[in-house]
């Protein structure tokens, strides 16, 4: 037989649980105070006697026979007798006490239990109402700053990061759909304007494939960038010892080419020893990214460089470049998903020029590789910093917590706020620097 709805609920069990503590706790005082009353006054019912011989009154008539049993005694058993009834009579209203107590208090149980469950309907309630398309609804508990308050600051705490990441995720869908249509409608309009005709010139011809390639490795960036960011928010992967300049020398190596491309000079000082705690591909693809930028925006002829090493308890990586820089107020925003310094909104239409011919003198582009190298640096307890002069340069700084410490070394709190590079010199013999 199926129990009703209602007595399966925590309310119910709350009932019965006040309820049996109140009558259990009333029990064990009614209990102890009738049974010590009863050993203190030793309560005894009258005894009956027996008459043993004949008693007259004064008008000589006979009042008791011989043999006849009555009720007497002394004043001691008249006493006892008194307290015998009246601990009889307290049993009796005691149980009717009870009975009465049981039913009040289940009804209280039941008004307390309810007053005491009301935040937990209404975090219930505002639990149903959310999906997943709408977060913004919160449950704004208000009164004492008790347990069930604690818990539905906690839910609303919970929301609101769930809220932000949702925003952020239909956020990133959007920003990389904006970003991959560009690269997309560049190649599709070679295709059908160069490509797709016999005649086209092997100039023209030439021309188009190498922006499609261009455009064909933005979009592999960009991929790539997404796969990282999912990657390092997996729970799978699990953090192993890293030597920083080990991969530091292989992201050198890398765009060594690439560099020598555009007349780059990439200085490397790769101090051995540093080691972190994390994901090597996913520390690879930071520095990998800081370089990209660095070899796409430096003027050509300059130097950059590539630096590892410790100071404070923190392992560092940094990537200095002598590009256009960036403005005080664009230092914390130019780590934002996408974002353009010199423009606020994507443009309406997709241009149809090459995506890869680099930025324009009042553009700076940072897609999604500065947030992923923030992304990544973070997960791993470490910090990205950021010190640039406009038109002079910048210098990018991951600090990663150091994982080779020695008896004598002490982590700071916090990274140090210098650059690790020093000041920039004009003078070329002013830095001793070792060519790559």
């Amino acid at each position: 037989m199926t129990r009703p709805a209602w007595t399966q609920t925590i309310r119910f069990r709350l009932t019965l649980t006040y309820s049996a503590v109140l009558i259990g706790l009333s029990a064990l005082v009614l209990g102890g105070l009738y049974f010590a009353l009863s050993a203190y006054l030793d309560p005894q019912p009258l005894d009956p006697i027996t008459v043993k011989k004949s008693y007259y009154d004064k008008e000589g008539h006979l009042k008791f026979k011989p043999g006849e049993p009555i009720q007497a005694a002394d004043i001691a058993s008249v006493q006892s007798a008194v307290n015998y009834k009246t601990l009889e009579t307290l049993k009796t209203y005691s149980a009717a006490g009870m009975g009465v107590l049981l039913l009040f208090s289940l009804g209280t149980g039941w008004w307390l239990s309810g007053r005491a469950l009301k935040p937990v309907r209404r975090i219930t309630a505002t639990a149903r109402d959310i999906s997943a398309t709408d977060l913004s609804r919160r449950i704004a508990m208000d009164g004492p700053q008790d347990e069930l308050r604690n818990l539905a600051d906690t839910v609303d705490d919970m929301l609101e990061r769930l809220e932000s990441a949702f925003v952020a995720q239909r956020q990133l869908v959007d920003d990389a759909s904006h970003e991959l249509r560009n690269p997309l409608a560049v190649i599709q309009a070679n295709v059908d304007a160069v490509l797709a005709h016999d005649d086209t010139p092997s100039e023209d011809r030439a021309q188009a494939t190498a922006i499609v390639s261009r455009a064909i490795q933005r979009m592999t960036r960009l991929v790539e960038d997404l796969l990282a960011s999912a990657r390092r928010s997996s729970p799978a992967f699990v953090d192993a010892d890293v030597d920083l300049a080990a991969i530091a020398g292989e992201a050198a190596e890398e765009y060594a080419l690439l560099a020598a491309d555009r007349e780059l000079r990439l200085v490397r000082r790769l101090s051995p020893g540093p080691i972190a705690a994390g994901d090597a591909q996913a520390l690879r693809r930071a520095v990998d990214n800081l370089l990209s930028n660095a070899v796409r925006l430096a003027r050509g002829g300059s130097e950059l460089v590539l630096a590892v090493g410790s100071r404070n308890g923190w392992a560092w990586i940094a990537v200095r470049d002598e590009g256009p820089g960036i403005a005080d107020e664009d230092t914390d925003r130019v780590f934002d998903r996408f974002f353009r310094s010199g423009q606020r909104q994507p443009p309406a239409t997709v241009p149809l020029v090459d995506p890869s011919s680099g930025p324009s003198t009042n553009q700076r582009r940072a897609g999604l590789g500065l947030a992923i190298v923030r992304q990544i640096v973070e997960s791993h307890g470490g910090t990205v910093a950021l010190h640039s002069e406009l038109g002079t340069g910048s210098t990018f700084i991951l600090w990663l917590p150091e994982r080779s410490l020695t008896n004598t070394t002490r982590r700071s709190p916090t990274p140090p706020t210098e650059d690790p590079l020093g000041p920039r010199q004009n003078s070329p013999g002013a830095v001793r620097r070792t060519r790559g």
